[in-house]
């Protein structure tokens, strides 16, 4: 008796669940469907166009509940976060470290403040583009897709998704997303995988040559570099 109440209450509980994953799917789409539209588009015809899309997002994490812990925005799991990924991430960035230095892509230079506030403000871009992919994608991602291995690989994708046509930074996104998905999940932390991005993405910068690059460029921009 009690295995069968306990069979119907899970499909009650399947059934409940099916109009939360439909609309979580839906919003997922209209979301990255947007940024792709702003990357393409939008900034050229309505540059405040992110507003709106920063402003359903917002909206959706008042609906979800969401915390700042569940985003990782907090200081839970950042040691362990970053006890996982920082060595993983040194360990890929000596060979670009080398490879720049060999072929003097790289110089020894005493830090300006310029150069720290160029670390910071790219580094704060690094962590919006975390929060986009890990605190609201990844989450609302793992809500529908049970499989964690699943929607770490849809988010690498979407990220590099979003570096057409760069194949450069396509490739390194695919990569980096799909493994900053797994940590996330695990440890819910953006932190030390925006301070990852923001180093890797330096130097990825300084060491690739700008004719294959294109200075960083994604999106039609990518076709207009060396013309304006």
């Amino acid at each position: 008796m009690s295995q069968l109440t306990s069979l119907g209450e899970m499909k009650d509980g399947g059934r409940a669940r099916r109009p939360l994953v439909i609309g979580t799917a839906f919003e997922v789409a209209l979301i990255f469907t947007g940024i792709l539209a702003y990357i393409w588009r939008w900034q050229h015809t309505s540059p405040r166009a992110w507003m709106a899309l920063w402003a359903l997002i917002l909206v959706s994490h008042v609906l979800h509940r969401d915390t700042l812990r569940g985003l990782g925005l907090a200081r839970a799991g950042f040691r362990a976060s970053a006890q996982w990924v920082l060595p993983w991430a040194i360990l890929l960035y000596l060979p670009l470290l080398l490879y720049g230095f060999v072929n003097h892509r790289l110089v020894s230079l005493r830090p300006t403040w310029q150069s720290l506030l160029l670390l910071l403000g790219y580094g704060s871009w690094c962590a919006f583009q975390q929060y986009l992919t890990q605190s609201y994608f990844n989450n609302r991602l793992m809500l529908v897709i049970r499989n964690r291995h699943v929607s770490s690989a849809l988010i690498g994708i979407m990220f590099s998704a979003t570096h057409i046509p760069n194949l450069i930074l396509m490739v390194a996104t695919l990569v980096a997303g799909i493994v900053f998905a797994e940590v996330f999940a695990r440890y819910r932390n953006i932190w030390p995988l925006a301070l990852a991005q923001a180093v890797g993405g330096l130097l990825l910068a300084a060491v690739a040559p700008d004719v294959l690059i294109h200075h960083m460029r994604v999106g039609p921009g990518y076709f207009f570099y060396g013309i304006r």
